[in-house]
Parts: structure tokens; sequence; C-alpha cells
């Protein structure tokens, strides 16, 4: 049995365009890297609306959040041109191990392929440049040792801006600055992301889309879509 909802909450819906909360554990569509996986968010917005939707952006699998469809060709077209030109604001909110106060993170980016769907790619690309804003929303010390240096332990709960749009961006450029996103098992630490399945039941990346604007293709009028902090990420700081 799947642990994700039957319906997704549609938080936009008009001619050309309709956006979803897409939860975390879905994938966007069907994947090389994940081949076991039965359910995907483009067949669930088409089956829910009654119509073939395109996707004009992607949420990694673990991450929830704002998802974005077109319902035909052109518009697709028109938003993944919006994307690429980086006029697409885009804003994330994330819990991190440690104190990050506020800052911005310049540091680029090698591209990072998957042995099987890549492999045809560049091996030898260099590295692109990827720029992502961070601010402090609130910071938490628990009396626990996750880390056997320190008798507590600390967390913030981060916005994220990112200026670019590459691949783990927000992830690697966490873990670059030394404060991993819990529960990410790629670029994390392995210690706090069991403290949070253990102490807080909680089991997925602590990442979140929450506010995605642009200028709809069509009607040039400015679109701001914009979803509350997910509970699952406040939980550790009504502690």
């Amino acid at each position: 049995m799947s642990d994700l909802p039957d319906a997704l909450s549609v938080l936009y819906h008009d001619d050309v365009l309709v956006a979803v909360d897409k939860p975390s554990g879905l994938l966007v569509h069907r994947s090389w890297i994940a081949r076991e996986a039965t359910e995907f968010a483009l067949q669930r917005v088409r089956d829910q609306i009654g119509q073939r939707v395109y996707p004009v952006h992607r949420l990694d699998r673990p991450t929830s959040g704002i998802l974005l469809f077109a319902k035909d060709p052109d518009t697709a077209r028109l938003m993944t041109e919006q994307f690429a030109e980086r006029q697409v604001l885009k804003i994330y909110h994330a819990v991190v191990r440690g104190y990050l106060t506020d800052g911005v993170v310049d540091y680029p980016l090698k591209e990072e392929l998957d042995k099987i769907a890549d492999k045809l790619a560049d091996q030898n690309k260099e590295a692109q440049s990827a720029v992502t804003e961070y601010r402090c929303l609130q910071q938490i010390e628990l009396p626990f040792a996750v880390s056997k240096k320190h008798a507590t332990s600390r967390y913030s709960l981060m916005e994220l801006t990112p200026k670019t749009g590459r691949k783990h961006q927000l992830r690697r450029h966490m873990s670059h600055l030394r404060h991993p996103i819990i529960g990410d098992s790629n670029h994390g630490d392995g210690r706090h992301n069991r403290f949070f399945r253990e102490h807080f039941g909680l089991q997925r990346l602590m990442l979140a889309a929450t506010t995605l604007a642009f200028e709809h293709p069509h009607t040039k009028k400015a679109v701001r879509i914009e979803l509350p902090i997910p509970n699952e990420l406040l939980k550790p700081f009504a502690e």
C-alpha cells in the first residue's frame, strides 16, 4: 500500500496551467533511476483533471511542494523558457543541521550524472555557476547528543531562494556550507537523519517548494502560488 494521498491538492488551475502540491516520495514522471516506482505526479494530475498535462520544471522525488504543469505543448514551451531564463521566482523552506544565519552561497557545481540515465553525457563537463540566497527563520537547540562532539544538537529553519537551477543545488549548497538538509541521504549527515526518524518520526527530506511566482505565458499577468511551510518541517521547532 502506498503512503501517498489518493488525490493531489490543486493549488492553481486555469485554462492552460495547473499546479499541485507534490508530496515527498512521489516522482514527477517515469525515470530509469527509479524503475520500481509505479506512481507519478504527471499521471495523477492527468487523471484528476481529465486531460493530458506537460511538466515544465521538476522537483526531486524526496522534495515536496509546488509543481506546475501546462495543458498544451505551446504553454509548456513558454513556461520552460521562463524557467530556463531564470524568470521564475522559486522559494523553498528547509531544516538544516546547526545554526546558519543569512547569506548567499556562490559555489559552482559539477553536474551530477546518473550511471544509467546519463551514460552518454559528457563526464568531464566543467562546473556551472550556482547561486543560492538563504535566510534563517528560526533556530533550536535540543538536549540530545546526536554527535559525540556535542552534548546538544542545533537546527535551523531556513528560507532558500535558488538564483540558478542546478541539479540538487539546494542540497549540495547546504552541504557545502556544512549545514546539510536533514533527511538528505546523499549529501547529508546520517546521524542527524536517523535522529529525526527515531525522535520525531520524520523519514522524509526536510525540503519543500513553497513559492512559485511568474508571468502568465498568455495573459502576461503576475501569478504567485504559495504554500504554508509543511508541519513536518515545523515539528522540531515546537519542542
